[in-house]
């Protein structure tokens, strides 16, 4: 087969979906050297984050302009100029990020999450209200979908009335280098100190819930501090705001964005990792944090219950109270909650993302 891909987020985005596809297509260029992949990409030089190295089956063009020009084209006037005018002919066309454009091939589409219907006071408006009318659409034309969970297949067919049929729940891995890395001088590469802390790491914006997180450290003992990773998203300000209130001063870190060489580290140095979401698709921290040994706390909300599996001290995101003490249950029971996620975290391999979606591509 001849396989399109966008890759765009790959080479943009450092975190999140841009990771999603990033080791998805590492996975593809160990399983697959049958098919060809016509990869693109559209964003101006030079690139924030470079593609994987790629086996001879794989070609990529890079379009030097910003990715917003295609968006405007395919989902905003609507133009029906086919992405085989980018790729070349195609026989399977895979859009990993939620919009499909104008396609003759048969279509993959992959929805991750649809927090911006469940959730969307927590959305950028504009963001929000783009997406509101483009995904709709993109998920009515798809051949087949592919949802990261079973909570977001729940969501597609609840949401957008997606036939049961059309869904297939492909789970995503863990990386291998996820295991336990003690390294001292990664606290002093942010700055840490000695201090235990609570590790929490996403995109800084409302649906991570961070404002709970925070009060929800006051009411542990004082030399524990919470360490936040990630870049600033949207709607952030009451949560900075927050650090500085009372109880929390002085005790709240914003590292930024953390290359993902640094991120074991960061995890096995944690006393617990915190992810009290209040809606996620996935929860990829979860099992990143298991495979590294460390216990983890996260919410009983969306899919979060159904990737944590039983590894994980669950809470109400909505109730302080409630984080808190989960926040104490996990260290209280770090070494059952340690020997749960690593058994948790070894069921989720991109080699097995790949092989099965070499089948979805071949059934289709």
């Amino acid at each position: 087969m001849r396989i399109g891909i966008e890759v765009t987020a790959a080479v943009r985005q450092g975190a999140g979906i841009g990771r999603y596809v990033r080791e998805l297509l590492r996975a593809l260029a160990r399983a697959d050297s049958a098919n060809e992949y016509r990869l693109f990409y559209a964003s101006p030089n030079p690139l924030p984050h470079p593609l994987p190295p790629s086996p001879p089956n794989f070609s990529s063009r890079h379009l030097p302009f910003h990715d917003i020009w295609l968006a405007r084209l395919w989902h905003r006037l609507q133009w029906p100029i086919p992405v085989e005018l980018i790729t070349g002919p195609l026989d399977m066309y895979h859009a990993p990020d939620f919009t499909l454009p104008p396609v003759r091939a048969r279509s993959v589409l992959t929805v991750h999450d649809l927090s911006f219907e469940r959730d969307p006071e927590s959305a950028s408006p504009g963001l929000r209200n783009y997406l509101q009318r483009v995904v709709p659409r993109s998920v009515a034309r798809a051949d087949h979908l592919i949802a990261v969970s079973h909570a977001t297949k729940s969501d597609l067919i609840d949401l957008y009335r997606a036939p049961d049929s059309k869904i297939t729940v492909l789970y995503e891995g863990v990386d291998p280098i996820f295991k336990p890395t003690p390294n001292p001088a990664i606290r002093s590469k942010y700055g840490l100190g000695s201090a235990p802390y609570v590790f929490s790491i996403s995109t800084i914006q409302p649906r991570k819930n961070y404002r709970r997180l925070i009060r929800a450290l006051a009411q542990l003992p004082a030399d524990f501090n919470l360490v936040i990773a990630g870049g600033k998203g949207w709607l952030f300000d009451d949560i900075f705001a927050e650090a500085e209130g009372p109880g929390a001063r002085g005790r709240v870190r914003f590292i930024g964005f953390v290359p993902d060489d640094d991120l074991p580290a960061l995890y096995s140095e944690a006393a617990v990792l915190a992810y009290p979401s209040l809606y996620e698709g996935f929860g990829l921290p979860l099992l990143e944090a298991m495979a590294c040994g460390t216990p983890t706390v996260t919410s009983n909300v969306s899919c979060l219950p159904e990737i944590a599996g039983g590894a994980s001290a669950l809470v109400d995101p909505l109730d302080v109270e409630s984080i808190a003490d989960g926040l104490r249950r996990a260290m209280d029971a770090r070494e059952e909650l340690k020997a749960k996620g690593f058994a948790r975290a070894a069921q989720f391999k991109w080699d097995d993302v790949a092989r099965n979606l070499l089948d979805l591509y071949a059934s289709l």
